[in-house]
């Protein structure tokens, strides 16, 4: 395939601009996709958030959407458009998820009688590989949207010595893609440098401004969690897994306990590491898994939001924070570092260094001034995200593709 290296200034300029705010979308009518998600909706993370809101809008505008994915039956929420399960197993160490194994025959007479014209993975695994073999066979495009750095997982299992082959594995599976969709330019020489060559476009996230604002705040809904008018809280929000930065988030905050800073923490989220990360932090307080309302009051009756994860490609946690008018303290990771106005909306550090994580959030703890200025930065930054217009831009970049293999037969 062809491609050429776009520096990250032109991609910017190609990309799902969040200072567009344009309410005309193109038609989707003529879109048939199939979807292929490691995850769907069986566990609720960021990424099957993005893939729920865009299959919802997809279907809006008319288009036909069928979504491939493993299913458990618990589901975490109702899915957006038609699911169909295909087969998995439990991922070794992490069995909350499931790895599909393949796709077997009932699955593609399936996608045969959709007819799909656009073949869309969301992860490089087994079923995305599967994916992309039956597009090339039919020869239907394919696109990738990257959702997660996967390789940056290892290091939190004591596997970071297969960070370099998993890098290459990864590569190899975007570059059997027309087109690689990623949510901020800054991951454009992240996969450039792994050795991904294909063309890549911006498709970045939007944020409900009605759910996530600053006059959510609740100072009665403070005082119940054990919080008083003067505290300062530091707010985690995420899965409680390793690779969210648990024990550089945890070593920090003993650090300024050492210092004799005061602050309050409350730890929004579940997962596996739950027991461990309570054990660890036995002063903060842990309301579990949050949504909707109770979710948009956390956020705004927060003060700072902690975030020292370098896993995300985007951070909507980061951006709801922002939307909330709550200051950030993140890591020097690419979705942050797109996020986050270092010294403007918030301050950002090297996302393994505790010391640092501690000097920025001591500056913010005792600075109210501060924390005010850069909730109003944040607010108005939060104010550029804009879903329609980020949803319409991924149908044009759809349609360019159907155009560019229309042309190409």
């Amino acid at each position: 395939m062809v491609s050429t290296r776009r520096n990250t200034n032109k991609t910017q300029e190609t990309s799902i601009s969040s200072a567009s705010n344009r309410d005309e979308v193109p038609s989707a009518s003529n879109l048939r996709i199939a979807l292929f998600s490691g995850n769907y909706n069986y566990v609720k993370d960021g990424a099957n958030q993005a893939l729920n809101k865009l299959v919802a809008f997809l279907e809006a505008q008319g288009a036909a959407v069928r979504v491939y994915s493993p299913t458990s039956s618990t589901p975490a929420f109702k899915p957006a458009g038609t699911l169909i399960s295909v087969p998995s197993i439990p991922i070794p160490l992490r069995d909350e998820y499931r790895l599909a194994i393949g796709l077997p025959r009932s699955i593609i007479r399936d996608l045969d009688r959709f007819n799909p014209n656009i073949v869309h993975i969301s992860a490089p695994d087994i079923l995305g590989q599967k994916a992309i073999s039956y597009a090339r066979k039919r020869s239907l495009p394919v696109v990738a949207s990257v959702h997660t750095r996967f390789e940056k997982y290892l290091s939190y299992y004591r596997l970071g010595w297969l960070e370099k082959y998993l890098e290459s594995k990864i590569a190899k599976v975007y570059n059997s893609c027309d087109e690689i969709f990623i949510p901020t330019p800054c991951m454009e020489d992240i996969l450039r440098d792994t050795g991904v060559i294909v063309p890549m476009k911006t498709w970045t996230r939007g944020i409900d401004l009605d759910l996530y604002s600053p006059t959510k705040r609740d100072e009665s809904w403070r005082q119940k969690q054990g919080f008083a008018k003067d505290d300062v809280v530091i707010t985690f929000v995420g899965r409680v897994v390793l690779e969210k930065g648990l024990d550089t988030f945890a070593d920090a905050l003993d650090i300024l306990i050492d210092r004799g800073v005061k602050f309050k923490t409350l730890v929004i989220g579940e997962g596996p590491k739950r027991e461990w990360f309570t054990e660890r932090m036995p002063h903060a307080q842990f309301l579990g898994f949050q949504s909707g309302e109770d979710l948009a009051r956390a956020y705004a009756s927060s003060d700072i939001f902690f975030n020292p994860s370098n896993t995300e490609t985007f951070g909507n946690v980061t951006l709801e924070a922002m939307a909330s008018g709550v200051a950030q303290v993140c890591a020097q990771a690419c979705g942050s570092q797109f996020l986050v106005v270092d010294g403007e909306t918030g301050y950002l550090a090297p996302h393994d260094d505790a010391p640092a994580f501690a000097e920025k959030l001591e500056m913010l703890i005792t600075d109210k001034e501060t924390r005010q200025k850069f909730s109003e930065a944040s607010i108005a930054r939060g104010l550029s995200f804009n879903w329609r217009s980020v949803l319409g831009q991924v149908i044009s970049h759809y349609q360019e593709l159907l155009s560019l293999k229309e042309r190409a037969h």
